[in-house]
């Protein structure tokens, strides 16, 4: 465990100023996460097992006619054109295990919050073994950023999932963090601000804990444009929870307006003072899934299923592969290679020490026992 000593955390983190433009030196950086979104389909397209499937695929919602072609290049065009089109040609991703690019989470379970808290902070910790409400011990590198001058007041995260502060232990860290249900609050509210708070009230989610994902996205951008973080995490969850209920016409829109969601946001951040030019966008995902029509909905391993996910029981040795993952970036720093074939297994907890990297910070200064940064990435 890595314990807070010698510093203390501003109490107001949470009240950004709108009158200051915190990104007027050094690189900014946009961490999108996508909850579940398999490699499969980022590298592939949709699967043509489970679009042709009925189970998966309702009628009406026409997503063959959208997502298929024969050609698998031109079928994960289709799926996220501006990935394909744009982010990957002017920077980086692994995990296409067709290609021999590799890449893993580290963490014993396979799901969210451990997937998570490996992203953020460096750490597979395997005492995180359930996606309850738990306060994490573990540092996020956020957190730790938080503690230098240069960086509070100027983070932030939003979430769908509404076990984000959590994750990211809103308690001790005083980082701005809004998820799930929350309204926009803690700064000067934009016009924009207020109708979403109105509108999230009026439409209702199809789950209980997860908020749809253009509210987390909206009130990211409204916060990006009137706040200006130098470091943003949007984490975004419906591709998770279309698959667990077994919707992959929705799972594949999601991930479709997803990737408008990532589009807008690089033309946002191109167009905007002190952004442009000056960003690094990263992309990842917490965790993946099952291949084939009787696992792509579920994911665990085989510890898991012995223990808080007993409802595979069913699945006794775990989902087998939903421990793989991949990993995309772009701007400053990063250089523009396309498709990058892996000389080993990159791993999840790398992830924080390449973010601290990119923002000109020392990931050892941060936590000597955090993964290591992704060289691919340099």
């Amino acid at each position: 465990m890595l314990l807070l000593t010698g510093f203390s955390i501003n109490a107001n983190a949470d009240k950004g100023n709108s009158a200051i433009d915190n990104t007027a030196s050094g690189t900014n950086l946009v961490l999108v996460t996508i909850d579940g979104l398999r490699w499969q389909e980022l590298f592939s397209g949709a699967d043509p097992s489970l679009l042709k499937n009925e189970k998966f695929v309702r009628q009406g919602h026409h997503v063959q006619e959208k997502f298929w072609h024969d050609n698998e290049k031109k079928r994960r065009q289709l799926l996220m054109p501006f990935f394909w089109n744009t982010f990957v040609k002017e920077g980086m991703v692994i995990g296409n295990r067709n290609i021999g690019s590799n890449m893993s989470i580290a963490n014993q379970w396979h799901f969210s919050y451990p997937g998570y808290s490996e992203i953020f902070t460096g750490v597979a910790d395997h005492s995180i073994n359930s996606n309850k409400k738990k306060l994490n011990p573990q540092i996020s590198f956020l957190e730790w950023l938080n503690t230098k001058k240069d960086y509070q007041h100027k983070l932030a995260a939003f979430g769908s999932w509404d076990v984000f502060p959590f994750i990211l232990n809103k308690e001790r860290s005083q980082l701005y963090i809004n998820a799930g249900f929350d309204s926009a609050k803690g700064y000067a509210l934009s016009n924009q601000a207020k109708l979403l708070n109105n509108l999230q009230k009026e439409i209702p989610s199809p789950w209980h804990n997860v908020r749809l994902d253009s509210f987390t996205y909206r009130y990211a951008k409204d916060y990006l444009l009137t706040v200006k973080p130098k470091v943003m995490i949007i984490a975004l969850g419906e591709t998770d929870d279309f698959a667990h209920d077994g919707h992959y016409d929705s799972y594949l829109s999601s991930a479709h307006q997803t990737d408008k969601f990532i589009a807008d946001l690089w033309h946002t951040l191109q167009t905007t003072s002190g952004y442009q030019d000056n960003t690094v966008l990263m992309i990842t995902t917490d965790h993946g899934r099952g291949s084939n029509a009787d696992d792509w909905q579920h994911h665990a391993s085989k510890l898991a299923v012995q223990g808080y996910m007993k409802n595979l029981k069913a699945f006794p040795n775990g989902i087998i592969g939903s421990e793989n993952i991949w990993f995309a970036a772009m701007g400053p720093g990063v250089r523009a290679r396309g498709e990058i074939k892996t000389t080993q297994e990159v791993k999840q907890n790398q992830i924080a020490a390449t973010a601290l990297t990119l923002l000109g910070e020392d990931p050892k200064a941060f936590n000597p026992t955090a993964g290591s940064v992704i060289q691919e990435v340099f």
